[in-house]
């Protein structure tokens, strides 16, 4: 049964890329209500809290809220990659965030990586060259989106180191409200400073970002953190690679999205080559 609610997290992370291909807001303003609408969920939670809040100390709320602000630009730029290109492009790309996690590992920390985990690094490097390149001559457009994913990817690695340091004491309740309204408070500030009104965008964004803060992030990522208590971090890990498999079906059903094959053979080296480094590391 646990597995089952993992996966159907999955599924739900998945609709990510179908809420934003049905919203017309720009990018940041579409973030900017996601994370204001996850945040807000969390409020009941976090009021039996109060005195876990008290207790967080001042570098944990420093890391926490840089944290957040990484996350923020994060769904600004995945958000932005699929207004260029394919979803099955933009997912696969946005997943590669193990992999500049274990890159940072190697530079900032020393680590050393045995020669599997490299092999699993060039695999899906080479997998996300072959994917972020296919189309770029169609204006530019595919390439714009495929970097924008690419960025988001980066932060989301950021996001996830610094993340690992602040949930040594931190709880999950503590922990993503403060990043969610970290991350919210940074896409604001970005919409403000580059004038984009933050209003105005009707009933039809203001329910795609609610759909996503529901379904994406509370019934989603939060999931994930959920089923790490129960079950090994190489299932949690394995299940996540579904996401831009159904992303893709989505795609292809709802807005007869079709890979090309540089993106299905670019694809599949990358979810390789994070199936090959994530066994590694669970060994």
């Amino acid at each position: 049964m646990k597995r089952l609610i993992v996966l159907l997290g999955v599924a739900g992370v998945s609709l990510s890329a179908v809420f934003v291909r049905w919203s017309t807001a720009p990018s940041l303003v579409l973030a900017f209500y996601r994370m204001a609408f996850s945040a807000l969920l969390l409020v009941p939670l976090a009021a039996a809290q109060r005195e876990a809040f008290r207790a967080v100390r001042r570098r944990e709320l420093l890391l926490s809220l840089i944290s957040g602000a990484f996350l923020g630009i994060h769904f600004a730029c995945y958000f932005e990659s699929l207004r260029w290109t394919s979803i099955a492009a933009a997912v696969v790309l946005v997943d590669t965030e193990v992999l500049f996690v274990a890159l940072a590992s190697v530079l900032l920390f020393r680590k050393k990586l045995g020669g599997r985990a490299w092999l699993a690094v060039l695999l899906a490097f080479g997998g996300s060259v072959l994917v972020a390149l296919a189309d770029a001559g169609e204006g530019g457009t595919a390439l714009r989106g495929n970097l924008f994913a690419l960025a988001g990817s980066v932060c989301m690695a950021v996001y996830t180191m610094l993340g690992a340091v602040c949930r040594r004491r931190l709880s999950t309740t503590v922990y993503t409200v403060l990043v969610y309204c970290s991350a919210a408070g940074t896409v604001l500030l970005t919409a403000l400073g580059s004038g984009t009104a933050l209003t105005g965008w009707g009933p039809v964004n203001l329910g795609c970002a609610l759909g996503m803060a529901l379904f994406c992030t509370l019934l989603g990522h939060s999931v994930f953190s959920w089923g790490l208590k129960y079950l090994p971090p190489a299932f949690i890990a394995t299940a996540n690679l579904l996401e831009p498999v159904l992303a893709a079906v989505w795609g292809l059903f709802l807005f007869s999205e079709r890979p090309g094959p540089p993106v299905l053979l670019g694809g599949t080296a990358i979810l390789l080559g994070i199936v090959l480094y994530s066994r590694g590391e669970t060994e």
